[in-house]
């Protein structure tokens, strides 16, 4: 029994990650352009305050920027840029930013 609890929690958590985190690059590379101010144009920081974006893992930036626009996170300039964003924008945005290397 603890088995099939086990194996059946696996299956739901791994459909729910693969549903939030999906998206369209392109569509996230149009939406990027309010964040290349602070992270540059492709994703490369040009101040060490200001992490780079490019590579990063997608459900890392996707869950950052939840967190950024829900409140979890605090920084203020982050909070005020993702406040706006819609689920579709995140994952968009994070399918761009994990496609660059």
């Amino acid at each position: 029994m603890k088995t099939l609890l086990n194996l059946t929690a696996a299956v739901l958590f791994s459909s729910l990650a693969s549903v939030s985190f999906a998206g369209d690059a392109a569509a996230g590379k149009a939406k990027s352009m309010t964040c290349a101010g602070c992270h540059g144009a492709n994703g490369i920081s040009n101040n060490p305050m200001w992490p780079n974006l490019a590579g990063q893992k997608q459900a890392y930036l996707a869950s950052s920027l939840q967190m950024y626009r829900d409140g979890r996170r605090k920084n203020a300039m982050m909070s005020a840029m993702a406040k706006n964003l819609t689920d579709a924008d995140i994952a968009n945005l994070a399918a761009y930013y994990s496609s660059l290397k």
